[in-house]
């Protein structure tokens, strides 16, 4: 502040004034984001325009349940080739069920989760599916994975499929694993968290 002592009142005045024009530039709020119906609404004479907004948010209008959640998980599935049996669970029941009934899972096998979903009114960006992996109350791994933004579809389910992933294998590697699975976006808003378990065994009928 020393280096403002010799400045006359005007010169005072104009620094000021500078100042709080750099913070309103650094303090500039972009406009509200639109609606789905108000994006559908607008330039509705511009043929060309219409065209674009339908190829990029398709055909879906606004859902007449005004209640249903924007994002709806509606399932997970662990897909194995080797497996006897689909493992599914059905994320629109009962998610407390699911701890106490724990999937068989063989040492070793290869396997890939699929989360299916629903967008259902408004365009959602950086879904996010989360998973956290406990074994006696002890995290043991953490996986995030980069969903998308996609835009609404409610008749029809989209998929997610994460990478390939390996079944803990050996002696001490077997036993019960609980999993702690969130589907959030880039807002950090919580569409689904639900746990689940999976019994790591010798075999598939151990």
């Amino acid at each position: 502040m020393a280096e403002h002592e010799d400045l006359t009142p005007e010169q005072l005045k104009a620094i000021a004034a500078a100042n709080e024009e750099k913070e309103s530039d650094i303090n500039y709020k972009p406009p509200a984001q639109k609606s789905l119906q108000e994006i559908q609404e607008l330039d509705k004479d511009d043929e060309s325009l219409q065209k674009y907004k339908q190829a990029l948010l398709g055909k879906a209008a606004v859902v007449a349940d005004p209640t249903a959640p924007n994002v709806q998980v509606t399932r997970m599935t662990l897909l194995c080739e080797t497996a006897p049996a689909p493992l599914i669970l059905d994320l629109l029941g009962d998610l407390e069920n699911f701890k106490k009934n724990p999937f068989t899972l063989k040492e070793g096998v290869e396997y890939r989760v699929k989360i299916n979903f629903k967008v259902n009114k408004e365009i959602v960006s950086g879904l996010k599916y989360i998973q956290q992996t406990f074994r006696k109350g002890v995290k043991v791994d953490k996986t995030d994975y980069m969903v998308g933004s996609y835009g609404p579809r409610p008749d029809e389910e989209y998929e997610f499929l994460t990478t390939m992933e390996e079944a803990p294998k050996g002696m001490l590697a077997r036993g019960t694993y609980n999993i702690k699975s969130k589907f959030t976006d880039d807002d950090k808003y919580d569409h689904l968290s639900w746990e689940w378990s999976l019994a790591i065994k010798k075999d598939w009928k151990d």
